[in-house]
């Protein structure tokens, strides 16, 4: 059995990346940002799929994975904490897994959602 008394924040040096917010269209996701720009100063910045307000919020462009969005968490090592997660009952949604070009793991999610939050796992390793 999996010790419950471990914490990943320390384990993997674990931080929120980002949220993501399902925007309702391009057009939503740039009218989000741009509240976020002007309320807390956060430069909007385009991607094809989403519109990053600095790195602290993202709007997907279209309904993105998660009810009410998703959660980003940054990791350190990928491989353990895949498998740290895994041994506590969230499990892997391979279709989600993209690559680094070294094909080592850039992002991950989960299968199940928290409060309906998708969460994904990131590492820039």
């Amino acid at each position: 059995m999996a010790d419950t008394n471990q914490n990943p924040v320390e384990l993997f040096d674990m931080y929120i990346a980002h949220v993501g917010i399902n925007a309702t269209d391009p057009a939503d996701a740039d009218r989000i940002a741009g509240e976020f720009s002007s309320l807390m100063g956060l430069e909007a910045r385009d991607t094809p799929v989403s519109v990053f307000s600095d790195t602290l919020v993202e709007m997907m462009k279209q309904n993105g994975r998660g009810t009410k969005g998703h959660i980003g968490f940054h990791v350190n090592d990928m491989p353990a904490a895949e498998k740290w997660f895994s041994e506590r009952g969230l499990e892997i949604n391979e279709d989600s897994r993209a690559l680094n070009p070294d094909g080592s793991t850039r992002l991950v999610y989960f299968k199940q959602e928290i409060g309906g939050f998708a969460i994904h796992l990131t590492s820039d390793r």
